[in-house]
């Protein structure tokens, strides 16, 4: 495991799905993770799943990413006094329906949350990444922008918009010493599945589609987000990696 000790990370949306097996993780390697998620249920088992000597460097900070305001306010405050190593833009959510069925609200809420929360993030930890002279960022995105799924509109559109963040965020930040990466997770059995109406067609679409005939598994999110954290991956930037068990290959 990639030593982290003394990294600062912040961690959106990361209490659920496959952000809580990364956290504890994270910390296990010596971070220090604040984690920006407002769902009570899943951030109180986080805490329950963190270790005691663990816990006084996890920082749970129920927050609605939608309040702008908000947000800024508490990112000034982390800020302050000292710099974010990290960022991972994890945060977001996945309506789905019939395009026409969305209305413009709906379409602007997923943006709100899936890519306007991540410029915010990443606006308020660059001065501190580039006054030290070295910073990782991190786009959670998704194998659905290859096409490959219907009723997914906003969800894929906000995707492709944090790809595209990722390549002009890492030729513009890379003279600093930051890398900006996207990991394009496929399919995990997280809660996000549950909009699928026919789970056990999904599950089988899954193993015809992958060349590796298991489920992924958080730990696989992990392995690849420790690897973009770590100092050995210092020369890799602007780049998307599918960790889907071979379902897309490029």
């Amino acid at each position: 495991m990639s030593n982290l000790t003394g990294r600062r990370i912040l961690y959106t949306g990361a209490s659920g799905g496959l952000g809580h097996e990364t956290t504890l993780q994270l910390l296990a390697a010596g971070a220090e993770v604040i984690v920006l998620d407002r769902d009570a249920r899943k951030n109180e088992s986080l805490i329950a799943d963190t270790p005691a000597d663990l816990k006084a460097r996890l920082h749970l900070i129920e927050c609605d990413l939608t309040d702008k305001p908000a947000l800024q306010s508490l990112l000034d405050q982390l800020t302050t006094t000292r710099a974010l190593d990290a960022v991972i833009n994890n945060a977001a959510i996945y309506p789905s329906k019939p395009f026409e069925e969305y209305s413009l609200e709906e379409q602007a809420l997923v943006h709100a949350v899936n890519v306007e929360a991540a410029l915010i993030c990443t606006r308020a930890a660059l001065p501190g990444m580039r006054a030290q002279g070295w910073g990782r960022i991190i786009n959670i995105t998704s194998i659905t922008l290859t096409g490959g799924w219907e009723n997914l509109v906003p969800y894929v559109q906000s995707k492709g918009a944090l790809l595209g963040l990722t390549r002009a965020w890492a030729r513009e930040f890379g003279k600093w010493g930051i890398t900006v990466n996207a990991i394009a997770p496929g399919a995990f059995p997280t809660d996000a599945e549950k909009i699928h109406p026919d789970p056990v067609g999904y599950a089988a679409r899954i193993m015809d589609s992958q060349a590796i005939k298991r489920r992924g598994h958080p730990g696989d999110i992990a392995a690849s987000i420790r690897f973009f954290l770590s100092d050995e991956a210092g020369f890799i930037t602007g780049q998307s990696l599918a960790v889907d068990g071979g379902w897309t290959m490029h």
